[in-house]
């Protein structure tokens, strides 16, 4: 099984795409808005998508945050808010926030759950700074790491409870970044000091089942690599002192932030002790070249990978309707 996930071209899978998924074995999947029309749609693609190698739990991953972030969006899926709101809330009703935050990651879970969608992108952990770029803005917590873990714990728990599975991301912190890692490398020059506000909601979760790590370089850790591609940042930051055990995955290779040919940066990734590299284009030549380099998984990582995927729904009787008018009416008191 190779270590990466790789995206998808459209709605269906083609005829080469369906040959060199069952060749390259990949890890998992993720959608994106190119390959989303109707909840049947994405059901049939995913069932598909099972089909393929018989795995039954494969991670099927899809960025659904809420807000500016969402993959499915309406007239055929329900409008979720940005994160914002929640932490708006917090300040002024601690406790119906966190509920607010879990009923809403509830709703998107079990959205997810029926379209056969297994992992969500989500929670945002990121501290949000003053005057950093927006990339992160209203899809953080919030700008304090008590609140910012204290909503993250209620987003993983309300996605947990539908049986999808939970991403942190983006690990060590990209609430920083004064440019957007999609566009340009982000150089964060805070000192280590500084840089504990931001692994506080990591270090408070690093129970999760997943995460994300950035593309950002974070001069105090290792000015020379950013730190998807940095062994010591994964190391001594990740794995040491935010003492997170998830299945551990890059951002998306075909981010500005990073240099070289896509296998290249595939390579880097996996070296420096990803678990799994992220390949979102869907772009058939991309994957070929990623394929003929890409190890797979290690033991490790089909231990993380096994251990992450065996969270399942709990016998919660709420729906997505009741889940959402719940959202709506604890957001109210804000």
């Amino acid at each position: 099984m190779q270590a990466v996930i790789y995206g998808l071209s459209g709605p269906t899978l083609t005829r080469e795409e369906k040959t060199f998924f069952k060749d390259a074995n990949p890890a998992g999947y993720i959608l994106f808005g190119r390959n989303v029309e109707t909840p049947a749609q994405v059901r049939a693609l995913t069932d598909e998508l099972r089909s393929l190698h018989g795995r039954d739990k494969l991670p099927i991953l899809i960025d659904q945050e809420g807000g500016r972030v969402a993959r499915m969006r309406p007239p055929e899926f329900p409008a979720f808010p940005a994160m914002e709101p929640f932490a708006r809330l917090y300040d002024s009703a601690p406790s119906s926030a966190i509920e607010a935050a879990r009923v809403n990651a509830r709703a998107i879970g079990l959205l997810l759950k029926d379209c056969g969608v297994s992992v969500d992108a989500l929670p945002v952990l990121d501290v949000r700074q003053k005057g950093a770029d927006p990339i992160v803005g209203d899809r953080s917590l919030g700008d304090e790491p008590m609140k910012v873990a204290a909503l993250g714990r209620a987003v993983i728990d309300g996605l947990h409870s539908a049986g999808v599975v939970s991403i942190i991301k983006h690990i060590p912190g990209h609430g920083r970044a004064l440019v957007d890692s999609h566009k340009d490398r982000p150089t964060v020059t805070a000192t280590g000091l500084e840089l504990d506000v931001d692994l506080q909601p990591f270090e408070t979760l690093s129970w999760a089942p997943m995460g994300m790590i950035a593309h950002i370089v974070y001069e105090a850790w290792d000015p020379d690599h950013i730190a998807s591609q940095s062994s010591l940042v994964i190391q001594d930051i990740v794995r040491g002192r935010i003492g997170f055990d998830g299945w551990l995955m890059s951002d998306d290779l075909n981010m500005a932030a990073m240099e070289g040919s896509v296998a290249e940066r595939a390579i880097g990734v996996i070296y420096a002790g990803c678990d799994v590299a992220l390949h979102c284009s869907g772009k058939m030549d991309e994957m070929v070249s990623v394929a003929e380099v890409i190890p797979d998984l290690t033991d490790a990582g089909r231990r993380r990978m096994d251990a992450a995927m065996e969270i399942a729904a709990d016998d919660d009787p709420m729906d997505m309707a009741e889940a959402i008018a719940k959202r709506d009416e604890l957001l109210r008191l804000a």
